[in-house]
């Protein structure tokens, strides 16, 4: 009789701690939008928390004083932030490392190194954590970092800087690098030279003593097309390039180190006189991709299916993006939602996404922030 007791006792307090544990588990998603700040002290980064279920987002965090944080890259556990400071102003721009208090939505300051170059456009982080490339565009230069185990950035241990040009002489005068990515396999680093119309790529170890950028191949774009940014696939085979002076989106194969031409597809909709197309990102199944087109009666994110054998695109339609100059765009963690940030408009656009059709309806709801640049979204578990 006292065993069954004991047994009983010990079933409750079991029920007890399996529903406290079940109420102490919660999820937030965080988004982090960099802003240019008309190239003096201003709001640079704002956190809101996003409701991942009704795709409102409420301010939780802004941060002031700093210059044109005009790029954001969070880490691969999400633990810090990465900024660009001071883009497209006269003098070195810097790269500022935060750490992120997921649970109030905060942001605190580790550190800031100098970026080696003028005008930082784009930051990417290796497979592994522990590297940082920083592009900058108008001295057309690459840096690398090395990150602490605190997430905190060493001055740069390489600068690699690039002399070229190309068709278009207003826009390619001299090499313009816009952005970089670590391959799939963290074997290579691309290099996207818009001046040149080339993607310049490098050997990477992350193993080795040094860890330097070594041994560049240089894949020739057509003339004229200005690479901006790329995507890599979910599977690790393909690779898609944006061009801002044609408009077009390149598909490529990636083998053996090397990005192999595929096919090239129209991303705008509409002729433009000048093409600014700038972001492009794909699902989180790898079924659709997606490309932000800026210019006048156009503002629209071009929407593609992907062929899961061989890479290719198919084009489905283009959405308006109700704002002017949408730069950067990003796709929430489980792939019900895309945002796009309008520059000029001063405005982020929340769509819901069909995940089986890769369509995007614009939900009622809009986030005002001045001159948005750059989104990071990450959800995050914050049990108690």
């Amino acid at each position: 009789m006292q065993l069954n007791k004991i047994l009983k006792c010990l079933s409750l307090i079991l029920v007890f701690l399996l529903l406290v544990g079940c109420q102490s588990k919660k999820e937030t998603t965080l988004l982090f939008v960099g802003s240019f700040t008309d190239k003096k002290p201003g709001e640079g980064i704002h956190v809101f928390e996003f409701n991942n279920e009704t795709g409102e987002a409420s301010l939780k965090f802004t941060l002031d004083s700093v210059t044109n944080t005009s790029f954001l890259k969070l880490s691969n556990n999400g633990k810090y932030l990465y900024s660009v400071m001071d883009s497209q102003m006269p003098y070195h721009g810097k790269i500022a490392v935060f750490a992120v208090d997921s649970i109030n939505g905060k942001l605190d300051l580790i550190n800031i190194q100098d970026c080696g170059g003028l005008n930082p456009a784009h930051i990417d982080i290796d497979k592994t954590g522990k590297f940082l490339a920083s592009s900058q565009y108008s001295d057309g230069s690459l840096s690398l970092f090395k990150i602490n185990r605190d997430g905190s950035l060493k001055p740069h241990s390489q600068v690699l800087r690039f002399k070229d040009s190309s068709v278009i002489k207003e826009r390619q005068e001299a090499s313009h690098i816009h952005s970089s990515n670590f391959s799939p396999d963290n074997e290579f680093l691309f290099a996207h030279d818009l001046g040149a119309d080339k993607i310049r790529g490098f050997s990477f170890n992350s193993n080795t003593k040094d860890s330097l950028l070594n041994n560049e191949n240089q894949i020739k774009m057509k003339p004229g097309s200005g690479p901006r940014h790329f995507a890599f696939h979910p599977n690790g085979k393909f690779g898609y390039s944006i061009a801002e002076l044609s408009g077009k989106l390149t598909a490529f194969n990636f083998r053996n180190g090397d990005l192999e031409y595929v096919e090239d597809y129209q991303s705008y909709q509409k002729h433009q006189n000048i093409y600014r197309a700038a972001d492009v990102h794909i699902s989180p199944d790898g079924k659709f991709l997606y490309a932000s087109n800026r210019g006048p009666e156009e503002d629209s994110i071009s929407i593609f299916s992907i062929n899961p054998e061989n890479g290719t695109l198919t084009l489905i339609e283009h959405e308006r993006t109700y704002g002017e100059h949408p730069r950067n765009f990003a796709i929430e963690p489980s792939g019900e939602f895309l945002l796009v940030a309008n520059q000029f408009t001063n405005n982020i656009i929340v769509f819901r996404r069909d995940i089986k059709t890769g369509k995007l309806s614009k939900l009622n709801q809009e986030i005002v922030v001045k001159n948005p640049s750059s989104l990071q979204i990450r959800t995050y578990d914050v049990s108690l």
